[in-house]
């Protein structure tokens, strides 16, 4: 059978697209490929269940405009659909005068952002939301909430069943080629499956399936494993909501943060330490051709030199509970050891060119007839009913 549109990956981004293609055009054939038995198996299925307000990105970025328009059409989405949410608000800490000067960035950026009700608090207003907490000013962000993207990959996946879409798991997309007016698909069981248009939501793998496309991509993907410590129950009560710091602008991660979870629970973390494998969840993950890949590329020797020093204090944190602690209590400095136990990581596809520029913003290519979203890091599970509203706009215009 000849398909109209082939989607390589079924995480919160591909299913979008398949979701948003089939509502504007019901007649479409479409085949969603699935290495794994499941949706939602990696980033989707191992991020912090945070719904972004959109304060932190670049006005006019891709990141800035999805965001805002993702935002709005996820909580319409769960509303319709009933998938439970809320909308809790955050806060962002500032500890030092240098801290205070980059959080008033922060505000500004989001009051460019559009965001509305953002509120500057002092140290007595902060512990009014958060008692616990540690700071000398903050900024109150209401839109920011928490949801289980699970949930609402598993829902994409049954509305897109029932309008006719077809997924074929356990099933890794090993070629593609073009043929006159359509590729085929080449899968690791032999499977030859042709379509007019692909589009590209290999998640952690997405710059190895854009180069099957003959793509002239000049990044690659390295893989950073973020892993978190969780709260114990009889200590949850340290976290109301959301606390984050005031991240390093140099740097695109935010830093060790306490993040209530929709389920009750509480993590805390991440730290960023290189995974020995693209998929490699734990220390001992490793797959030696791609720890290879990821220590020999150019651009990551040039990071490494870059940021040295903190990768140096990342990976001790990541063996040292006592560092990490010590990272919490910068934020709580109440909380203990016994209050803290092993939790769950998650890895981040993060794109790096040749020059050793880590790659902030969504990429997304388009390639022939194909469309490959090549960098799709936080808050691409917020944006991700716009991604795939846009990309399907994309893919209907061409075929």
């Amino acid at each position: 059978m000849k398909y109209d549109v082939a989607i390589v990956g079924a995480g919160i981004v591909g299913l979008s697209v398949a979701y948003n293609l089939l509502n504007q055009n019901p007649d479409l054939k479409i085949i969603i490929f699935e290495k794994e038995d499941k949706v939602a198996t990696h980033q989707t299925g191992h991020n912090s269940g945070v719904i972004h307000s959109g304060i932190y990105y670049k006005p006019g970025s891709e990141k800035a405009n999805n965001c805002k328009k993702g935002y709005n059409l996820l909580l319409d989405f769960c509303k319709e659909h009933n998938i439970h949410n809320e909308i809790c608000g955050k806060i962002i800490v500032a500890t030092s005068n240098d801290e205070e000067k980059k959080l008033m960035d922060i505000y500004n950026r989001g009051i460019q952002n559009g965001l509305e009700g953002l509120q500057l608090l002092n140290l007595k207003e902060l512990k009014e939301r958060e008692p616990y907490v540690s700071g000398t000013k903050g900024i109150f962000v209401p839109q920011a909430g928490i949801i289980d993207y699970k949930e609402v990959a598993n829902k994409l996946l049954e509305i897109t069943k029932v309008k006719g879409a077809h997924f074929i798991f356990n099933s890794k997309v090993i070629g593609l080629k073009t043929n006159d007016s359509f590729y085929e698909i080449k899968t690791e069981n032999n499977e030859i499956i042709t379509a007019k248009f692909i589009v590209n939501c290999a998640g952690l793998y997405a710059d190895k399936v854009a180069k099957m496309d003959m793509v002239d991509l000049k990044y690659k993907i390295i893989p950073f494993r973020g892993e978190y410590y969780l709260l114990k129950d009889k200590s949850s009560y340290l976290v109301k909501n959301l606390i984050y710091p005031v991240p390093d602008p140099s740097f695109p991660f935010l830093g060790v943060h306490f993040t209530r979870r929709i389920n009750g629970k509480v993590d805390a973390g991440p730290n960023a330490v290189l995974a020995f494998k693209r998929e490699g969840y734990t220390k001992t993950d490793i797959n030696l051709k791609e720890f290879l890949e990821s220590i020999t590329y150019v651009g990551f020797l040039k990071i490494a030199l870059k940021y040295w020093k903190v990768g140096c204090y990342e990976m001790y944190r990541s063996f040292s509970k006592k560092a990490f602690l010590k990272s919490l209590q910068k934020l709580i400095p109440e909380i203990s050891s016994q209050d803290i136990e092993i939790g769950e990581s998650g890895v981040r596809a993060q794109l790096c060119d040749k020059n050793g520029n880590l790659v902030d913003d969504f990429l997304i290519k388009h390639h022939n007839n194909a469309i490959h979203v090549v960098n799709a890091p936080s808050p691409a599970a917020t944006s991700s009913l716009n991604i795939g509203k846009e990309i399907s706009e994309k893919v209907l215009q061409a075929i």
